[in-house]
């Protein structure tokens, strides 16, 4: 340790000038070559130095003649000083490169659900701000999301809790229980509340079972003991709204995919058990994310609100 200089030496009394002079100078052992390193005048140089060694009450230098050399204190000080200056520089290009603006291509799949008004919102906001950046957006499965992630085709992915992805992490934003959609001329059109079990031999329209949201309704079919008519699979919301509305048959979905479509049609609320689907944001953990896509990210969790869709906030959600 430096005689009259501790660890608690508050470098900031400094100033950094006086750190990158002190530097030039141990580097060149020179006044005339430092100075013009750092460009400035030699008895400038030769000021700046004696108002560091004054600061700190040591000798940096021994000056024997037109011969510089460090002392004892100056080779102890040099690598505290080589630090700090490597730490403000680190910290001043993070600064610099955080205000300049945000380019690149954000790949993004995402589910029916959150692509019908949510996630174009969230894009319109973002490509306000963030000119320069490309959005890719893929509708996809649940699924295919994961698999996508996985092959790094995908930066972020927008959807439900994924089945046992032990490399995908995934952000709770909210609940949504799922619901029955039927027609306004359906005999259940006038219930406020339906029983899973009630749906035994009821005709429904629902997704494949490559769906994980058809393999959770099976679940909950299985636990009521019901057995429901599959009379046909479709892999859109929107076409399985359209049988709804021509035949006499219900779905069961999420009230989020119907909320933008002007169809006469009743939603009602299920129960025990209620199928409830958590959606949220999907990260490869091993995948480097860019900073249009940590911001994109930080719009979303912005843009969830509590209540929307009539959604509650997920546990562990990250809501502002």
């Amino acid at each position: 340790m430096i005689d009259g200089i501790d660890s608690n030496l508050n470098i900031l009394v400094m100033e950094l000038r006086h750190l990158r002079y002190f530097i030039a100078l141990a580097g060149s052992l020179n006044f005339t070559r430092a100075a013009e390193r750092v460009h400035v005048t030699q008895s400038t140089l030769s000021h700046q130095i004696r108002q560091l060694e004054e600061e700190i009450g040591q000798r940096l230098f021994d000056r024997n003649g037109k011969r510089v050399v460090l002392t004892e204190a100056g080779e102890s000080f040099l690598a505290y000083a080589n630090r700090a200056l490597e730490v403000i520089d680190e910290g001043l290009g993070e600064l610099k490169q955080a205000v300049a603006p945000i380019t690149g291509t954000v790949h993004i799949g995402t589910t029916s659900t959150f692509n019908q008004s949510f996630l174009p919102d969230c894009v319109a906001l973002f490509l306000r701000e963030n000119t320069t950046v490309k959005i890719v957006i893929d509708e996809l499965s649940a699924d295919a999301i994961t698999d996508g992630l996985m092959a790094e085709e995908l930066d972020i992915g927008i959807g439900y809790r994924p089945e046992l992805q032990e490399t995908i992490r995934f952000e709770p934003l909210f609940n949504e229980e799922l619901a029955l959609v039927v027609a306004n001329k359906h005999i259940l059109a006038t219930r406020k509340r339906l029983r899973i079990a009630e749906l035994h031999r009821e005709s429904l329209v629902l997704l494949p079972k490559k769906f994980s949201t058809r393999r959770l309704l099976d679940e909950c079919f299985n636990a009521a003991g019901a057995q429901p008519n599959i009379i046909a699979e479709m892999n859109t919301i929107p076409a399985m709204l359209g049988l709804v509305v021509r035949e006499h048959v219900g779905t069961i979905v999420a009230p989020s995919a119907i909320a933008h479509h002007s169809i006469p049609v009743q939603v009602i609320p299920l129960e025990g058990p209620t199928p409830i689907r958590t959606h949220g944001l999907m990260f490869k953990d091993a995948h480097e994310q860019t900073r249009a896509s940590m911001a994109f990210s930080a719009l979303i969790r912005n843009h969830t609100k509590p209540g929307m869709y009539g959604a509650r906030p997920a546990q562990g959600a990250v809501v502002f």
